[in-house]
């Protein structure tokens, strides 16, 4: 039995979100097990995903082995691995491996959510969510995850908004779903829904190699309006129920 299931109780429901005062993620310098495991399969299935989308870059990214919930943050273990083996855990879903990642809700000052629509060349193509991203060993400082320095680095590679010119609410919130754990923190930013669009639009023009297609100005928690991920459904209706 491993560290997340062994502590099962301590975890709210899939889709629940529960206030959380960080994060704890100790990464590991041996191989992640499931990677020992699987390398084969991994490789096999990264031909056909460069096949379908010769875009992808196989970099490395943090995969973690075991997360629980201890003394009101999330803590746990995790190692180092290619991204073609997170997308074949992806698929997978196996209980040997959990996929922790976090991501700024920004709101403008006249109320908005900000999210942003994922490029045709990415693994998660016209989608729409929170720039976000993986941690990636830039992210590791002193053996573990730095997931505020995560958060301010994802959203200013993608967006050009910089966090730390926001207002940052204390603590961050957490919600899991099919063994993905979405850690979250809110924002308040000074622009205007409006202002923010268009800055993103300017950021976008300027990349030579931009990731996303365009920012969105969200106003409710309408779960149809555009491409969700499922793990944006319940962020959309704690934000807009007055929950933020």
């Amino acid at each position: 039995m491993n560290a997340f299931e062994s502590n099962f109780a301590d975890w709210p429901d899939e889709g629940e979100i529960v206030a959380i005062s960080g994060v704890d993620i100790r990464v590991e310098d041996a191989p992640h097990p499931f990677h020992l495991d699987q390398v084969g399969a991994a490789r096999e299935n990264w031909r056909g995903e460069i096949a379908a989308n010769p875009h992808l870059f196989d970099g490395r990214m943090v995969l973690q082995r075991a997360l629980r919930i201890a003394d009101g943050r999330v803590v746990g273990e995790g190692h180092v691995v290619p991204y073609s083996t997170f997308l074949w855990w992806r698929k997978t879903r196996t209980d040997a491996a959990f996929h922790l990642f976090a991501m700024p809700v920004i709101v403008s000052s006249d109320g908005a959510l900000i999210l942003v629509r994922m490029g045709s060349h990415t693994a998660n193509p016209a989608r729409v969510y929170s720039p976000s991203g993986s941690l990636e060993p830039d992210d590791i400082v002193d053996g573990r995850c730095d997931i505020a320095g995560n958060i301010r680095r994802e959203a200013l590679e993608e967006t050009g908004i910089d966090l730390d010119q926001a207002i940052a609410e204390p603590g961050y919130h957490v919600l899991h779903m099919g063994r993905a754990v979405t850690v979250f923190r809110l924002y308040h930013v000074a622009e205007t829904a409006e202002a923010l669009v268009d800055k993103v639009a300017a950021h976008i023009a300027g990349d030579p190699e931009p990731e996303i297609d365009e920012a969105i100005a969200i106003w409710g928690p309408d779960p149809e309006a555009h491409n969700y991920p499922p793990f944006i459904l319940p962020i959309l209706t704690w934000l807009f129920d007055g929950k933020g």
